[in-house]
């Protein structure tokens, strides 16, 4: 639909950090995070680490009057935690949960069992389709020694596939959450490059704020300091990212985030700052979108070749630590089964040669078993783990080999030819006249 008149939309994004008996304050501060979205009746709150469903349901309850419209994604075993409350009427929902989410034996982190995952609602606004995006990928917990690095670039992947691969009909996207990536990490180059989503942070015409935008403060009283390191400030994590299309021109007029206090109140919402966006939808001059109507924005067709290549690199070394891990599994298996073996020997012994061996005690047996089922098991379900984590890794390695070689044959075909860009992509990449 063609747009008439301008229209503003206020886009509000956070983290939520609402896990029970685990983070400090969780039912007061989900008290002030209903109270500020109720006051401030932004178009669109776009949450995540909402994990418990109550929590879900105190705020559709509070902010029924503000946000009449919500729908929260369930993932995994506790949940993704992403939740849409909108002023606008969802005509749709759909939620894809990433292929690849850390191991489950790594309780303490959590990420396996919070499902991970992008959500989307398709919406009405003044007559217009917004596709809205709501995600929370894989935590970083060492810079130095990223082990997840090859989890998160295939959710970053995944991600931009998922996004170009809904978004045909919609006037406009936008895209919110927690990335857990830099501005400038791989991840977060992909997503841009791929789907032509626009930072409104880097785009904004205002910003009030915490400094260079960062959404993970070190002055955040929630904050471990040593999960910042070596960034002494804090880090840019969460985002708030749109497209338009031919017939919507998406423009950031200001953008905000909360600073780590919140006035008359004993601690922040949360350990992440809230980000706002103010968005303003024009109707295009000359009836062309001017922040990037094609999948690919301004990126060159050499340029997202590297960046896939160097993504298809990460990957493959992803795809080498998990084949050592089968291995391991592998092993633990045999381990199993020569203790199997063992077990039978002893127990079966005495009877079939009852002249030359002795019997052993039944609690030497009982010991030996129960620990020959567990060696079992655990290689069991780890070479089970690995097995489809690595399957996920080829698939996506499959994926990112046939992008590169399309984009390559793209600027091959075209090297020279003025039309070379976003325009010359092949229909697999995102139109929204398809």
């Amino acid at each position: 639909m063609s747009l008439q008149e301008p229209v503003r939309l206020r886009i509000f994004s956070l983290n939520c950090w609402g896990i029970h008996y685990l983070t400090r304050h969780c039912s007061q501060r989900y008290e002030m995070i209903g109270e500020l979205l109720d006051r401030q009746r932004h178009d669109l709150a776009l949450l995540q680490e909402v994990w418990s469903e109550k929590d879900y349901l105190y705020l559709k309850n509070k902010l029924g009057s503000s946000h009449p419209h919500s729908h929260y994604f369930r993932s995994g075993v506790i949940g993704s935690g992403l939740a849409v409350f909108s002023r606008h009427l969802i005509q749709d929902a759909l939620l894809y949960k990433y292929s690849l989410n850390g191991y489950p034996y790594m309780v303490h982190q959590g990420d396996w069992f919070g499902g991970k995952a992008v959500g989307l609602v398709a919406l009405d606004i003044s007559g217009l389709r917004a596709h809205v995006y709501v995600s929370h990928l894989h935590a970083e917990y060492s810079r130095e020694v990223d082990s997840y690095l090859p989890h998160r670039t295939v959710q970053a992947w995944e991600l931009q596939q998922f996004i170009r691969h809904t978004s045909a009909g919609a006037d406009f996207l936008v895209l919110g959450g927690d990335l857990n990536m830099h501005p400038q990490d791989l991840g977060c180059r992909l997503v841009r490059a791929h789907t032509g989503l626009r930072d409104c942070y880097s785009d904004t015409e205002r910003f009030e704020g915490c400094e260079d935008g960062i959404t993970l403060i070190a002055d955040n009283m929630f904050t471990t300091k040593k999960d910042l390191i070596p960034f002494e400030k804090g880090i840019r994590i969460d985002y708030i990212l749109t497209k338009g299309s031919k017939n919507v021109c998406v423009k950031c007029e200001s953008m905000s985030t909360t600073t780590g206090s919140v006035p008359g109140k004993a601690f922040p919402y949360s350990d992440h700052e809230a980000l706002t966006s103010n968005l303003l939808l024009l109707k295009p001059e000359g009836g062309l979108e001017r922040h990037g109507d094609s999948s690919h924005g301004d990126v060159p067709p050499s340029e997202l070749a590297d960046l896939v290549s160097e993504a298809l690199a990460v990957v493959k070394d992803g795809i080498r630590h998990t084949e050592q891990l089968q291995q391991m599994s592998q092993r633990l298996l045999m381990a199993g089964l020569a203790l199997l073996l063992l077990e039978l020997t002893l127990a079966l012994g005495p009877c079939l040669c009852p002249d030359s061996l002795q019997a052993f005690p039944y609690i030497v047996l009982g010991l030996l078993g129960a620990l020959c089922l567990v060696v079992l098991m655990a290689g069991t379900l780890l070479y089970t783990l690995y097995t489809s984590q690595l399957k996920a890794l080829r698939e996506t390695e499959g994926q990112m080999k046939l992008s590169a070689a399309n984009v390559r044959r793209r600027a091959g075909g075209c090297q020279g030819s003025p039309q070379v860009g976003p325009n010359s992509q092949s229909s697999s990449l995102f139109d929204p006249e398809e």
